[in-house]
This record gives C-alpha cells, sequence and structure tokens, in this order.
C-alpha cells in the first residue's frame, strides 16, 4: 500500500469550542507534481520550497496527492500562495485547489506577497482525500503549501512564528534524528563543488556532496544553461570531466553536459550524493563547524552531516554566513584596494563603498514552431519589457538594482526578469513573419554573478591582476579579461533596466593563491567558487566557472592534506606547503 507521507496530521488541538482537526501538506511533497516545478531557490526568503507553474504562457498540468482526513467534518481550505504581479490587471499566476475532483470556490495567487489566502470550506469525510492543483495561466503561479481546518486557526504569516508552527504541525525536533560522518562535506554541486568533491575522493577522503538541485553544475546545469570558461589551470583531467563545450548559452546541448558530469562524479564510490538537498545551518562550535543541517526538499527528510572539514561552494557563502565567517558584499572604494582604474572612472570602483554588485541572469530561447502559434497578451509584463522586443536572452539579460539584494530579494530579481522575457517576447510576435515563434526554453532559476565573498588569509584585488603578481601558494591560474557588469550605462542611454553591459580590462596571465580559499576565522571552513575571498573588481575574472573549478580541485586536494596530517587549512600553507604544492603540481 502507498505510504500517505503527503500530509501532516495534528489531532485534536484543544480549542475553546473543544479540538479542531487540522491537517497541514506541503505542497512540494505532492505525489504527483504533473507540469509543477520544486522551485527552492528561495527558502531563506519566503520559508520553504514551492511548486511553480512555468508553463511559458500554457497551463501546466495539475499537481495531485492524497492525504489522510482525520474525522468527518467541515473544513475549512487555506493556501499559502502569492501574487506575484500585483497591480490594475488579472494576477497572471493564478490557479485553484481541487478537493475530490472539486475545484474551491476562490481563485488563488491573487494576494501580494506569499500570505494564506482563504480557499473555500468542504465538507469531508474520514479516510482518503485527493488534492490537486489547477493552473490557470501558466504563468508562474506558486503554491508553498496547503492547511485543512476544522476550527477557527489562520496559520500564521510571520517568519519566526510560521516556521515554528511548521515544526509543531510536523513533530520535528530542532536537531535531526539521522546523522552521518564524513572526512569532507562539499556544499553545493556546481563546477567548483564537483570538482572539490573529485579531487578529495582520488586522495581517498570519504566525501558528502550535498546539492540542491537534481542535476548537478549550477549556472553550467541544464536548467541554468550557461557554457564554461576560463583555463584548466593544473586541474585539465579533472575540470574535462564535469565542464562544457563552448556552446551558446542557452543551448540544450547542456543536457549532455548533464550527463556526463553526472556519469563522472558517479563513478567515484567515496563520493556520496545527497541531490534535492538543501543545507540550512551550520553548527559552530569555538569557530570550528561541528556539522551541516541539510533538508530533502519534496519529502522534508533531514539529515545531520558531521565532518573535520566543510567546503562552501553554494555561491551565495551560505555555510560560512551561518557559521559566523567574516565576508564582504558589494563595492569597496577605489581607495581600500588600490582599485582605480581611470579608463572607467567611478563606474569600475566607487570613491565611497555601497551595496552594488554584478546582477543574476535568466536565459532563455524561442524557435519556429511550424505553424501559428498566439502567445497571451501580457499587459503586467509589458511594464516592465517597454516596447523592447527579442526572440531570445543571453548574459546580458541580467538585472541588479542597488535597493535589492543578490541573497535576499532573489526572487524578486527572478520574477522581474521574467517579465522583461515574456514582454520582449510578446512584443516580437507583433512583429511580422513572427507568427510561427514559441517560446521554447525560459530557465526558472536565477544565475548569480556575485553576492557574498568569504574573506579569507588574503583577499584577491584588481591589483593582482595589474601587477601579475604570483606567489609562493598560487594554485589556480587565469589569463581571462577582467570584466564587471552593470545595468547604468545602458539605462543612461534609454534602454531596459533588465540588460546589462560588461567593461573590461584587458591582462595577461594571473594567478590566485590558496590563503584566497580557506576563511580567516573559521577554522575549519574551505570556500571555492564565486564566494572565494576577494575584492569586487577582484572577481572580474576568476569568477567564471573553469577558474571556479580550479579552485574547488585546490581545495579538494587541501582537505586531503589536511586528513593526512590532522590539520586545519590555514595548516596546510604554513606547515606542509611544499607538500601541498607538489601534489598540486602532480595533477598536470
Amino acid at each position: 500500500m502507498k505510504t500517505l507521507f503527503t500530509a501532516i496530521v495534528l489531532v485534536s488541538m484543544f480549542l475553546q469550542i473543544g479540538y479542531s482537526q487540522d491537517v497541514l501538506v506541503e505542497a512540494e511533497s505532492f505525489d504527483h507534481k504533473g507540469g509543477w516545478l520544486v522551485d527552492p531557490q528561495f527558502v531563506e526568503q519566503m520559508g520553504s520550497p514551492y511548486l511553480l507553474a512555468h508553463g511559458l504562457g500554457e497551463p501546466v498540468a495539475n499537481a495531485s496527492t492524497e492525504i489522510e482526513i482525520p474525522e468527518n467534518g467541515n473544513y475549512t481550505v487555506w493556501v499559502r500562495s502569492k501574487n506575484w504581479v500585483p497591480g490594475d490587471w488579472e494576477a497572471p499566476g493564478r490557479f485553484v485547489i481541487m478537493v475530490n475532483g472539486k475545484e474551491t470556490r476562490k481563485e488563488l495567487g491573487t494576494v501580494e506577497g506569499w500570505n494564506w489566502e482563504k480557499a473555500g470550506e468542504v465538507s469531508l469525510r474520514a479516510g482518503r482525500a485527493k488534492l490537486e492543483l489547477k493552473d490557470l495561466t501558466g504563468f508562474d503561479g506558486r503554491c508553498d503549501a496547503i492547511f485543512l481546518t476544522t476550527g477557527n486557526a489562520i496559520p500564521p504569516s510571520g517568519m519566526d512564528e510560521l516556521k515554528k508552527w511548521r515544526r509543531k504541525m510536523a513533530d520535528q525536533s530542532a536537531v535531526p534524528a539521522t546523522e552521518k560522518n564524513f572526512d569532507l562535506v562539499v556544499i553545493g554541486g556546481g563546477i567548483a563543488g564537483c570538482a572539490a568533491a573529485i579531487a578529495a575522493a582520488e586522495q581517498g577522503l570519504e566525501v558528502a556532496l550535498i546539492h540542491d538541485r537534481p542535476v548537478l553544475g549550477g549556472n553550467a546545469s541544464s536548467e541554468i544553461r550557461v557554457h564554461t570558461l576560463g583555463i584548466y589551470g593544473y586541474f585539465e583531467r579533472i575540470l574535462k570531466k564535469i565542464d562544457t563545450e563552448h556552446y551558446p548559452n542557452g543551448s540544450p546541448k547542456a543536457l549532455e553536459a548533464d550527463e556526463k558530469r553526472m556519469e563522472n562524479v558517479r563513478s567515484y564510490p567515496n563520493i556520496h550524493l545527497f541531490m534535492n538537498y538543501r543545507a540550512y545551518d551550520a553548527i559552530t562550535e569555538d569557530n570550528r563547524i561541528v556539522s551541516v543541517d541539510a533538508k530533502e526538499t519534496s519529502s522534508g527528510d533531514r539529515f545531520r552531516f558531521n565532518a573535520p572539514l566543510f567546503a562552501d561552494c553554494t555561491g551565495d557563502g551560505w555555510i560560512g554566513y551561518w557559521s559566523g565567517a567574516e565576508y564582504m558584499y558589494g563595492r569597496e572604494s577605489k581607495s581600500a584596494y588600490d582599485e582605480g582604474w581611470e579608463s572607467f572612472g567611478d563606474l569600475w570602483s566607487p570613491v565611497d563603498p555601497d551595496d552594488k554588485v554584478m546582477g543574476a541572469s535568466v536565459l532563455w530561447r524561442s524557435y519556429n514552431a511550424g505553424a501559428k502559434y498566439n502567445f497571451p497578451e501580457v499587459p503586467w509584463a509589458l511594464s516592465v519589457a517597454g516596447n523592447y522586443s527579442a526572440a531570445n536572452g543571453e548574459w546580458m539579460w541580467e538585472f541588479s538594482r542597488n535597493d535589492l539584494s543578490q541573497v535576499y530579494n532573489a526572487e524578486t530579481i527572478r520574477d522581474h526578469m521574467l517579465r522583461a522575457i515574456y514582454g520582449s517576447f510578446y512584443n516580437q510576435k507583433q512583429k511580422c513573419g513572427t507568427e510561427n515563434l514559441k517560446l521554447e526554453w525560459v530557465s526558472y532559476l536565477v544565475g548569480k554573478r556575485e553576492s557574498r565573498r568569504l574573506k579569507g588569509d588574503y583577499i584577491f584585488t584588481f591589483q593582482d591582476v595589474r601587477q601579475h603578481r604570483n606567489f609562493d601558494d598560487a594554485v589556480v591560474m587565469e589569463k581571462r579579461d577582467i570584466d564587471v557588469h552593470f545595468q547604468d550605462r545602458i539605462v543612461d542611454r534609454g534602454k531596459p533596466d533588465f540588460l546589462s553591459t560588461a567593461l573590461y580590462y584587458n591582462t595577461e596571465q594571473y594567478y590566485v593563491p590558496y590563503r584566497c580559499l580557506y576563511s580567516v576565522n573559521i577554522t575549519n571552513l574551505f570556500m571555492a567558487g564565486r564566494c572565494f575571498s576577494c575584492s569586487h573588481i577582484g572577481l572580474g575574472g576568476p569568477r567564471v566557472m573553469r577558474t571556479t573549478g580550479q579552485m574547488g580541485a585546490a581545495a579538494g586536494f587541501a582537505a586531503a592534506v589536511c586528513h593526512e596530517h590532522s590539520a586545519t587549512p590555514r595548516d596546510v600553507y604554513s606547515r606542509y606547503l611544499d607538500e601541498y604544492m607538489a601534489l598540486i603540481k602532480n595533477q598536470q
């Protein structure tokens, strides 16, 4: 018999009028997702993964699940959802909930912000009941959770109260019941994380690789589809197992790269993959991480991962942040690291520091469907797109704004880009000869360039590039131009705010030292990827994925030296540098 794990039942909750029967259903745990997608990108902002109806303008197939109703009664149905484009138009993400095949009376996804909406009341008998989510628009409706109650309770809306309430409904303790022990725990399965896991595994370490998506690769995966750039440095053999061809960004050939990457990572028996697990906490004692907690995004299963060493490859530096690692965000003043450059003045590096960072991209493609295709009117998208028209979107489809954090406002940034895409495509469809044009693929994941940067014993800067500084611990090398992105110059020319431009500094080969790959104050934390220790301008060149893959491999080999000598990452530099550098150079 199928296990009914999708509903969490809390019985006999005492109220003044007696007791109520309450059932909480997390939408991401639906047995059958239909055309709805699990979106876990914004858990830290809105509290949970959710289901997304990403139909590109065509309603997606229903999501469905069965739940257990504890006793006969009249149940009020609450749904936590969001109108992602509030305004004077109909909400683009509308949907309804169906109970035992019948629609409740209210369309959902119509209230601004993440809130509980009252869907209606239903009479139910004890036993099994079927819930369905019916998408009405195909334009990114979203459902977080469903709450059925025979009482007058309204679910809490505040983040702290909601978190406690969910834990109480699930009868969960604060500590995961299951613990796992490893030599190294790598969090983040992008190119940097995969390279770190492979390098450590090749040296015999038992490695946990935790990744919150169903495919590896991060920005290089088929979900985001950015090709890998950069050189291989010392690690060509490893990086060729996980990189991509230089196909156009957005290409479906990213699916083939996914298969290659997964096959190669799985070929290591001592890499233990935890796909669709999202880390949510780091337990730290005396400036040392003891364990990391992670949750499976659909089932809610929680594990605690114990290890002497951890590698933060999350991009946003979440493990460092939770553990109390020192970090940086935004642009430093040009005087902080002598990073001024006369060619672009304050645009390159400002007089005063600010929170401006490079933006996130959402790539997309369309194709000739061979027959006439009608795309719906999207007035709610034209308010962003204006008169701009396009049939596809490359790297320059990017959004950043001073008042929007790439960490805490990522959903707002993603949604702004979706409006830009749908509006620009609609405008393209109005042109003569485009009646057969149809959207093929639009990413719903934000491809980030910059957010938190964790501070190491050394901070890599623009001057390291300009002066071609070499280091006794140079483990990463690159010759790619420094390039930083801005909306400003295009906006000043009257162009849309969702397109960017790049400012380039041409250079010869430069080097990144190992001291940029471990935390200055958390004694057992490595970092690799765009959260490595660097200034804003210093990030401009080494942020591409083959280069961050070099960082990951260098961190993985350093973990092996730590394992061999029961040492810290800092000890590798101060006590075992010759041994470490010989290991690194032997990889060529």
